[in-house]
């Protein structure tokens, strides 16, 4: 395998990145001689399927111009009326055959690579203007090739000629004795049959170098087991900057989520190792709210919070595990929760209206309140 300019075998095959930046830069697999085939092949069909009507346009044409009259001939006005009379005869088969062709050549020269325009490649570059560099291209391996497939194309196209003529030799010898316009519509058969056949000889050397010239794309882009990495790494980022993102991310995180503290109508704690702050406020929310939540430190910091403001810290181990590994924050608990919760806010409203003086103190919950079996966590 080729070695990379900064060391190293080319080993990998090339990253969808690498594939994209050389698209950008206008390397991607082309075979002109592939783009050639389709542009005589639709050529030699448009003569096929339009030469009737090409040869009755020519017919009409030259029967016009023999038959001139003296006016016609010497007035310059009554020869442009001939010509545009009869050049529409002309025209309309001639178009026909130009847009055959002219699809032909968009889609042979796009079906090996697809379609790319790059304001790269069009511009101009030093290194096509260097002589040195041009007597590698003349004398490289590329030439070699190049030289190969020329000398293969001109024996294929002398001996499809040859076979062509030796099978129409009869007919092409039977023009000469056949009168207007049957020997026009034959001969432009014959003619169109004979390019047809000399054409598809050219399909042999397209088939050799569409995938050659995909193989030596291919091999031109592999890269080194460094250049992969050196990209994923850039791609993905440095480990260290992704790091102090995401701490950064958190940070954001967790004092947007202090800030709600305050919102939240209870915190249910574990009572030390887990917190839960849920609000739940009628005709906004349609099920209690997770606001907060934390472990250890972060716990810790929202029962100081919820102290300071006077939100009510009700303990209930099951349930605060079960909220916060079930739910996400500002997301509602899930409905098998709904009666545990409930019992909560419900205590907490008493106890809102008895600190209040409009009600009697309600009675302690119970430490573990009925939680389903499928929501205990340890």
């Amino acid at each position: 395998m080729a070695d990379s300019p900064g060391g190293g075998e080319k080993t990998e095959q090339p990253t969808p990145k690498k594939i994209n930046d050389a698209k950008e830069k206008g390397q991607i697999a082309r075979s002109k001689d592939l783009g050639t085939a389709f542009v005589l092949i639709s050529s030699s069909a448009a003569i096929l399927l339009f030469g009737p009507m090409l040869a009755v346009a020519v017919l009409t044409i030259g029967k016009r111009m023999f038959s001139l009259q003296a006016k016609e001939i010497f007035e310059t006005q009554s020869m442009l009326s001939v010509w545009g009379e009869i050049m529409p005869t002309l025209l309309t088969p001639m178009g026909y055959i130009f847009a055959f062709i002219l699809v032909a050549a968009f889609v042979g020269n796009c079906l090996l690579g697809g379609f790319n325009f790059s304001w790269q490649a069009a511009g101009p570059k030093a290194s096509k203007m260097s002589p040195l560099k041009g007597f590698k291209r003349m004398f490289g391996l590329q030439a070699l090739v190049e030289l190969g497939k020329s000398v293969l194309k001109v024996l294929v196209v002398i001996g499809m000629a040859y076979g062509l003529l030796r099978a129409f030799f009869g007919d092409i010898m039977t023009l000469s004795v056949m009168s207007a316009p049957n020997n026009i519509e034959d001969a432009l058969w014959i003619l169109g049959w004979l390019f047809f056949g000399l054409c598809c000889s050219v399909i042999i050397i397209a088939l050799v170098d569409a995938p050659y010239q995909a193989w030596k794309h291919n091999k031109e882009l592999m890269m080194t087991l460094q250049e992969v990495k050196d990209e994923h790494k850039n791609m993905e980022g440095d480990p260290k900057i992704k790091g102090q993102i995401r701490r950064r991310q958190m940070e954001m995180s967790m004092k947007r989520m202090m800030q709600e503290v305050p919102s939240a109508d209870v915190i249910v704690t574990n009572p030390t190792h887990y917190s839960v702050a849920l609000r739940y406020k009628q005709g906004r929310d349609r099920a209690p709210v997770v606001v907060a939540k934390g472990v250890d430190e972060m716990a810790m910091r929202i029962r100081e919070v919820a102290s300071e403001h006077k939100i009510p810290l009700v303990e209930s181990p099951a349930l605060a595990r079960a909220i916060y590994y079930t739910t996400e924050l500002d997301r509602p608990i899930p409905d098998a929760l709904f009666a545990a919760v409930a019992q909560v806010l419900a205590y907490v409203y008493q106890l809102n209206l008895y600190i209040k003086g409009r009600g009697k103190r309600p009675r302690k919950l119970a430490r573990e309140l009925a939680v389903p079996k499928d929501y205990y966590y340890d």
